[in-house]
Order: C-alpha cells, then structure tokens, then sequence
C-alpha cells in the first residue's frame, strides 16, 4: 500500500478542495438520514400504531429524542389539520430533503473533480520532468515504447482506477459508518448480522484483489510492449517494406496482441466478479436479516415495531451500494496499484548526473577542457582508458579512429550525458562535476550526425530553447548556418512548419537547421559529432560551409569520419579500443604513418 498513499502525496496541494468534499459528503448523510428518519413517526401516527403525542418531548442528541421530536411534531400536524395534511407536509418535506441531498452531492463532486485532475496533473508533470533529467543510459535499457505507456497509459490508468475511487474512500465508509449507527440505534440484534457478514465479504474480495494487482501489472507490461512494436514499426516502415517483413511485423504484433488480450479478459474477468459477489453477499445479508426482523415484529413480545422495522430494511438497503462500490473500487485500485508501481520505477530511478548542493555557477569559458587521467565505462568493460588530452581556448581538436572507439562517448563527457568512472574532466581548471549542470551545458553547442529537429515551425526549431528572441537574430543565425536562402524558398519562411523529425526537410537543409540553432545560442564551445557523414556531397559542402563560419573564434571537438573534412585541425587525436593511440597535426600523422595513415589510405581507396 505504499505506493497507493504515494500517490495520495499528490492530493496535498488540493487538501482545501478535499475538505469541502468531505464536508458536502457529511451534508448528503445527514439529508438522507433525516429523509429515513421521517419514515418512522409517519408510518406509526399515519396508520395508527402510536398514540398522538401531545407533550413536547425535552430534545437531546441521540437518536430515539429526534424520532420522539419528530412524532411531536407530526402528531401536531396531525390534530391541527388530519392526517393528508400531515402528508403533504411530509412530501414537501422529503423533497427538500432529496433536493438538499442531490444539492450537496454535486458539490461533493464538483470539488472532487479539481482534486482528482489535479493530482493526476502533478503525477504527469513530475514524471515529464524526471525523464528530462534522467540520464542517456536510462533510456538505453528501457523500450522507448514503454516509458511512453508510463507517461501516458499508466498515468490514465492511475486516474481512472485510483483518482476515480478516491470520493469512495472517504465517502463510502463514512456512508456505511453513520448508516450503521443509526440501524444500531433502532436494533443491536439486526446490526449484529450485518457487522458479522460485511468483514467477511472485504476479506473474499481481499483475496481476489491480491492477485489482480499482480496480473494488472504483467498486463501494463506487455501493453507497453506493444507500443514499442508500433513505435519501432513506424520508424522503421521503410526497412520493413524494403526487406518484405510486412508479414513478419504483421505475425509479431498479432502474436503480442493476442497474448495481451487473452491475460485482459482474465483481468476484467476477475475485476467484474466483485460486483456479483458482492451483491450476492449482500443479498445474503438482506435475507437473514429479514428472517430474523420478521421473527422478532411477529413475536408475542416484539423488541421491534414493524414501522422501524420497515425503516431499518430501508436503511440497511442504502448501506449496499456504497458496499458494492467500495468493493469494486478495491479491484480498480489494486489494479491502479499496478500501474502506480510502473510510474514509481521512473521517479524513483537513479539520477546518476547529480548536480552538487554547492556546484559552482560557471557563466564563460576562457583557458582549456583537459581530460586528466580519465576512464569510463558503460557496464562492464572500458570504452575509454586513461585518456590525457588538453584542450586550448580557441583551438579545433579532431577525433578520428575505427567505430566503437569511443570517440562519441568522448565527447558526451563533456556536456556530462555520462560522467567520468575514473580520473577528471576539467574546465578551466575546475573538475566539472563541481560546476553548476545548466551552466556547463550552456557553454557548449552541440551538431550530432542525425539532426534533431522537432514538429513545429523553423523559427522555433532555431530558438529551440530561448525565450524572447527577436527575428532578426534567427536570421541571422540561418545566414551563417548557410540556411537563410533555402528558408525563404519554402512555403511560409520561418513560419514553415518542417513535420515530425523535420522529414519535410533534406538531409543537408535539417543538419544546417541544427547548425542555425547552435549559431543562436553562440556557445564558446562548439561539438561536431560527425555532422556531414550521412550526407550527399553538394550537401556535405554546403553544410562544410556553414561549419566553417561557425567555428570561427570558438573552441571545438570534430568527430570525423571523413577525414578530408578535419585535415586543417590544431590537432587530431587518433582513438583506438577507448585509447589514444596517436596525435599531431595532419602533416605529422601522415609522416608517422600508422593507423592515422592507414585510415587516409582506405578513405581514398574507397
């Protein structure tokens, strides 16, 4: 149950908005015993039972001194204007009641539903936020699939399951208590019944619900399988047709689909039985109690009158409907339990790039990036081993060697997506986990090989980011970026909306996009992880262009794999199993001839 009162952690900016639901609650018991209570003196003077009372009772707080009350006043009606008087009185009466009632349970409800939404708002918000602040090597051991059906499936799931039943956790028992004690009121012995078998059905539902909760949980897993299937088919569509795999893909899915429906039918299955079973009990109860009522009005000595006795079965048949739903409601927070538990694993994942109390706020950068000593490995083997490497302000360093050699996990330590296993990586002197997180990444723009544009226009894709920027900035970011003449040449300018991934766009127009954006933010440091590799040559020199007007006056780290592109670097750091095997200039790495040399000579026989 932890995880369920963790998710009543978010009621708690709501707690005024609970209140009045809990008081409006209160007000449709007290309405609705008022409107049971009326039955009682009505049924008794109307038909006779009881003789008129004439002397005004002395009114206290407990039950039989309002029902005596209420026989006072009836019988007054009663001999001031006859008994149809008396019940049109009584008619108008119950539908104030009833209207009082109703009245209280819309606002009940009315204030309920700014707790249940906006808690589910803070469930969303919260796991949003920790999953832009979880690191790269989170989302490369979860399907990206399923940390979408976290945000979305399991967090309605919680809203429908849990948020919806969150009313009946406080009104149902508070229902069936204040019920309860009036029926003890009138007959010890009839409650008696109902005390002994109302504990018996929550434990036969208890037991379902255990294993429901469980199976819930397997069923949020594979529905998270599935939407990584059409998360990766969509992707993927042009391999998967390109390899004639429509079938295979088609097979997979069906197989997944059928294997996630049959284990929900057997989660409705279950769920749905607490409704039978519950109505069964209580019919059970309603039977038991009506045979031994009826022995106990049709006895030479009755301890109960058939008035009360009518009123009580009235009573005690208000009881099961808050008992069925709160029965229900059982399985449907168990079942939200489960997907509570998919949503806590996110918050509750480790946060491996923790920013120190006390981090330093770095706001320029102004000497050199030096890797000191440093080593770093994902899982279990190193990708980089002792590197030793110092960067000059103003200089362009180039890392070239085979794939796999750790030249992109190089460059990741920088913007700290990974932090270093052993050794230091230093700006400025100054080991960068001591430095303020926001602050070294705002020092630092990064180009990747594969574009990362978004689903809005270009001018937004550009000043990705910032806020208040004017226009003329962002075109003059696109001149630079070699952007500006093929921009004015789409269908709205700026305002174009470029489509999801910005597919509307060639390679080579979205990679100077994200040259544009980096020109904008005019970082001190520029990262180029193998910006022109995937594209057509016309594109790659375009593109080279645009490299070149921004690396002017600024620090930066090219990984290269066409080596033409790096040949007029400061320095070139050749990287080889995670270790630097050679460094120099170009000039000076051919004359040495070794790997760099013999990576020069496949390029060109290629």
């Amino acid at each position: 149950m932890k995880k369920f009162y963790r998710v009543l952690a978010y009621i708690k900016p709501y707690y005024g908005y609970a209140g009045l639901n809990v008081l409006f609650n209160i007000l449709t018991i007290v309405f609705s015993l008022f409107s049971f209570a009326l039955l009682i003196p009505f049924l008794n003077l109307l038909f006779g039972i009881n003789d008129l009372v004439t002397e005004k009772p002395v009114f206290e707080y407990t039950t039989q001194s309002f029902l005596d009350y209420l026989n006072y006043q009836i019988s007054s009606i009663i001999i001031s204007d006859g008994k149809i008087q008396a019940l049109v009185y009584i008619c108008l009466i119950l539908i104030i009641a009833f209207f009082l009632r109703n009245l209280s349970r819309f606002f009940a409800m009315y204030f309920m539903a700014n707790v249940r939404i906006g808690s589910i708002k803070g469930i969303r918000n919260d796991i949003y936020t920790k999953i832009l602040t979880l690191p790269l090597s989170f989302f490369t051991k979860h399907k990206k699939g399923d940390i979408i059906a976290r945000v979305t499936t399991d967090v309605q799931e919680v809203e429908f399951s849990i948020m919806n039943y969150l009313e009946m956790i406080v009104r149902d028992p508070v229902t069936i208590i204040a019920y309860i004690a009036f029926m003890v009121s009138m007959s010890p012995q009839l409650t008696l019944f109902v005390l002994i078998i109302l504990p018996l059905t929550g434990f036969l539902i208890g037991r379902i619900g255990k294993s429901l909760r469980k199976q819930s949980k397997i069923g949020m897993t594979k529905f998270a399988g599935l939407l990584s299937t059409i998360e990766e088919s969509i992707s993927g569509l042009r391999i998967i047709k390109a390899f004639n795999a429509i079938d295979y893909s088609n097979d997979k899915f069906k197989y997944n689909n059928n294997d996630y429906s049959r284990l929900l039918i057997w989660i409705y299955r279950k769920r749905d039985l607490s409704s039978p079973l519950s109505e069964f009990l209580s019919s059970v109860v309603i039977i038991v109690v009506l045979w031994f009522g009826g022995r106990m009005v049709l006895s030479d000595n009755p301890t109960i009158q058939a008035a009360d006795f009518i009123t009580y079965i009235v009573v005690f048949s208000q009881i099961i409907p808050p008992a069925k739903t709160f029965a229900q409601g059982f399985y449907s927070i168990q079942k939200g339990i489960a997907s509570a538990d998919r949503i806590f694993e996110v918050l509750d994942a480790e946060e491996v790039i923790e920013e120190k109390p006390d981090a330093i706020p770095v706001k320029s950068f102004n000497k050199s990036i030096e890797y000191r000593d440093v080593s770093f490995k994902y899982e279990n083997e190193y990708v980089l081993k002792n590197i030793n490497l110092k960067i000059e302000k103003g200089k362009v360093i180039a890392l070239v060697g085979e794939s796999g050699g750790g030249k992109s996990t190089m460059a990741d330590l920088l913007p700290r997506f990974y932090d270093v296993v052993d050794g230091e990586l230093l700006i400025d002197g100054k080991n960068i986990k001591d430095l303020k997180i926001d602050d070294t990444r705002a020092l630092m723009g990064i180009v990747s090989q594969e574009s990362i544009l978004f689903n809005d226009n270009i001018f937004n894709n550009i000043a990705f980011g910032m806020s208040d920027v004017r226009r003329e900035h962002v075109i003059e970011a696109a001149k630079v970026a070699n952007a500006h003449e093929f921009i004015l040449e789409t269908e709205n300018g700026y305002e174009t909306n470029i489509g999801d991934r910005g597919m509307k766009l060639s390679g080579g127009q979205r990679q100077r996009l994200s040259i544009a954006r980096a020109v904008l933010a005019n970082p001190p440091i520029l990262i180029l992880d193998e910006a022109t590799s995937s594209l057509d040559t016309e594109s790659e020199k375009l593109v080279q262009k645009a490299l070149f007007n921004v690396m002017k006056d600024r620090t930066t780290v090219v990984i290269a794999h066409r080596l033409s592109t790096i040949q007029h670097a400061d320095e070139i750091i050749v990287l080889k199993n995670g270790e630097i095997v050679e460094r120099g200039t170009h000039t000076k790495l051919i004359s040495m001839n070794g790997v760099y040399t013999r990576l020069q000579q496949l390029q060109a026989f290629d």
